[in-house]
């Protein structure tokens, strides 16, 4: 279950350094669609935002400084995928918030990483 876990943690930083990149530096040609609709300071905010998640993902948790922190960049990315998938809904990008939707999914594992299940004790740490 843990390689799955960091399989999945990396996949979804990886998409999130990507997505975070292309907000902070875009192609001229997709930097005239997203003025067009976001001011620039959001996007780079959001820029921010994600390559922080993409980092808050995964270093804590290589490092072992401060893993707690995986936690909250899990919530952090729930937070920004739930608000992506409602502005594509608003805008009728069905396929865009499916994507959003279906990314929405995949921090649940990191925001519970070494918390027990509801009614299963914590397993016992070995010295």
């Amino acid at each position: 279950m843990n390689v799955v876990l960091w399989i999945l943690q990396v996949l979804l930083a990886l998409a999130f350094l990507a997505h975070g990149w292309m907000f902070l530096a875009p192609p001229p040609e997709i930097a005239v669609q997203m003025n067009a609709n976001l001011p620039r300071w959001f996007q780079l905010f959001m820029g921010v935002a994600e390559v922080a998640a993409a980092v808050g993902l995964t270093l804590p948790g290589l490092t072992r400084i401060l893993p707690w922190l995986v936690t909250w960049a899990a919530v952090g990315v729930m937070i920004v995928t739930v608000s992506a998938t409602v502005f594509h809904l608003m805008r009728g990008e069905l396929s865009s918030a499916a994507t959003t939707f279906v990314l929405l999914d995949k921090p649940e594992p990191s925001a519970k990483k070494g918390k027990p299940a509801a009614g299963k004790p914590a397993p016992k740490k070995v010295a």
